[in-house]
């Protein structure tokens, strides 16, 4: 580990209960996959809107993870007034981290999300969410099924094709991954600017990337961050982020 002049990368936190207390958290997994294969410094922001700005805290920071949660984000968020939206939600946390993407990209700096992460961008970009792909019969099964154990959920893999010329097809040098897929909802209609960087077998789009002021964006629904220690396919994702937060050029961009 390096620890001269390090890029910081803030990390987004989740309102969590935890013994019936209010809590600030992240899974550890994120941090330590981020931190050792990013060979950044790391900064946790809380998800507290009403306490602090995304703009007051944006120039502090070389680049965020938006990351993976139990809870869902509002479809309010996205325009549609449902009543089949499934929690739990995080309303602070919608809030803060579309402020954020907000503010990073207005300063050009990088943004990358993991599964929640991977929907709050598309969101930010004027996408949109469907909340079916554990249980459409037209999908592959994109979630373990729902009374899965903690490590079964994380042991339904299914292939991701790469799309040619992309980002991650350019550092994978390959056709398809296998992927851990932990998601109940997915991209639905895709936000202005973005680009479609892997698909899975059924069509449903599993990771984007954008340019924006400089800025490179990446996010995947998947999960790289669980036991990326065993998985350099899963430590080439967290390299691009090193990449990115000092100010290399991703791919083609």
């Amino acid at each position: 580990m390096t620890t001269a002049a390090r890029p910081v990368l803030g990390i987004i936190c989740c309102n969590r209960d935890i013994n019936g207390q209010p809590a600030q958290a992240v899974m550890t997994r994120y941090v330590l996959s981020a931190l050792t294969y990013a060979d950044a410094a790391g900064l946790l922001i809380p998800a507290m809107p009403n306490l602090m700005s995304a703009r007051e805290v944006a120039p502090r920071l070389d680049g965020i993870l938006l990351t993976g949660t139990p809870s869902n984000l509002d479809p309010k968020r996205y325009g549609e007034l449902v009543e089949d939206g499934e929690g739990p939600y995080d309303p602070e946390r919608d809030e803060m981290t579309a402020r954020l993407i907000e503010a990073m990209l207005e300063l050009g700096k990088p943004v990358f999300g993991i599964c929640r992460g991977f929907q709050e961008l598309n969101v930010a970009f004027g996408g949109t969410l469907r909340r079916d792909t554990a249980d459409h019969p037209d999908l592959i099964k994109h979630h373990a099924p729902r009374e899965a154990d903690f490590n079964a959920m994380f042991n339904q893999v299914h292939p991701v094709n790469l799309v040619p010329g992309g980002i991650l097809h350019e550092a994978y040098k390959r056709d398809d991954l296998d992927v851990v897929s932990v998601h109940f909802q997915g991209a639905d209609k895709l936000g202005k600017g973005l680009k479609i960087e892997a698909t899975a077998p059924d069509g449903i789009v599993e990771a984007v990337s954008a340019e924006v002021n400089g800025a490179p964006v990446l996010a995947v629904q998947w999960h790289p961050e669980w036991k990326a220690h065993e998985n350099p396919q899963s430590q080439t994702f967290f390299k691009l982020l090193g990449r990115a937060l000092r100010g290399e050029k991703l791919g083609s961009q």
